[in-house]
């Protein structure tokens, strides 16, 4: 790839000075007895109102670390995370997440597992019992918007693996959270059903307007789903490289196979490999 091709589809990400999402110089050092593991090391990257980040490096690099700060399940050993200006302390409220597994409860339909936030989330869970056909009226729609209609009193073990992570993406989504934590959620599927499952994601982005961070390690859903891929070095880890992914939405299988698409995958590759080297 020549230098002008890279420059031209993976420039450099301007910050605006207020982003949704701040981690500035941040270490995160786990201790386990006498045992001390640098996970980060002045890492800083943001992440602005509506815009779906994806974040890829070498295994191991603490992109999993970085899920945790952001939503104040850890605290950073220095350096700061702030979502909407205010320094995390804690968990943090109003947040959609989506993993690897689906996580549905076996116990319960697929509808009565869209309403778990519902039950918890503030200000719902105050007004679910006295607006409950409201809230059902929500679940059905969100789920009928993926596919999944008319399958609401299904529960999971009835489901494809395709079709519980399609609910789960809805658990997540279905209370407006302020922002949405994506980790690994595609990994444990097929090629096919994981490409069909870029397309919903990014139907919903497109519909909804979240905020998205998303955790991968696969290059081609990094530059499918993202306006903004950061690339992390080898631990501790920290930011290397910012790039933006200048296609134009809503992005198709077919946008995978364009030349330009296919220039920033293996320039994101080639940054990794060079991580993964030195």
């Amino acid at each position: 790839m020549d230098q002008a091709s890279m420059s031209k589809n993976s420039e450099r990400i301007p910050r605006s000075d207020r982003p949704l999402i701040e981690v500035q110089s941040v270490d995160l050092e786990y201790v386990r007895g006498s045992e001390r593991t640098l996970a980060l090391k002045g890492t800083t990257f943001g992440v602005e109102k509506g815009e779906f980040t994806a974040i890829v490096g070498p295994s191991g690099c603490g992109k999993s670390s970085l899920m945790k700060l952001i939503t104040g399940l850890r605290r950073p050993t220095s350096g700061n995370v702030r979502v909407d200006s205010v320094d995390v302390q804690g968990p943090v409220a109003g947040v959609g997440m989506a993993f690897q597994n689906p996580t549905l409860m076996p116990w319960r339909t697929t509808l009565n597992n869209l309403m778990l936030p519902f039950e918890i989330v503030p200000p719902h869970k105050s007004r679910l019992r006295s607006h409950k056909a409201e809230y059902l009226s929500t679940g059905e729609a969100i789920l009928s918007s993926v596919g999944l209609g008319g399958l609401g009193d299904k529960y999971p073990w009835e489901l494809s693996g395709g079709m519980q992570q399609r609910a789960s993406l809805c658990r997540a989504l279905i209370h407006q959270p302020r922002f949405v934590m994506l980790d690994e959620p595609f990994a444990a599927l097929d090629a096919f059903t994981r490409e069909e499952l870029w397309g919903v994601v990014q139907s919903l982005w497109m519909d909804r307007h979240f905020s998205a961070v998303l955790i991968t390690h696969d290059l081609r859903e990094a530059v499918y789903l993202a306006d903004t891929v950061h690339v992390m070095s080898r631990r501790p880890g920290r930011i290397v490289a910012s790039r933006r992914v200048n296609l134009p939405r809503p992005r198709t299988i077919e946008t995978t196979f364009s030349a330009p698409f296919i220039e920033l995958v293996h320039e994101l590759r080639d940054l990794i490999t060079r991580e993964q080297r030195a």
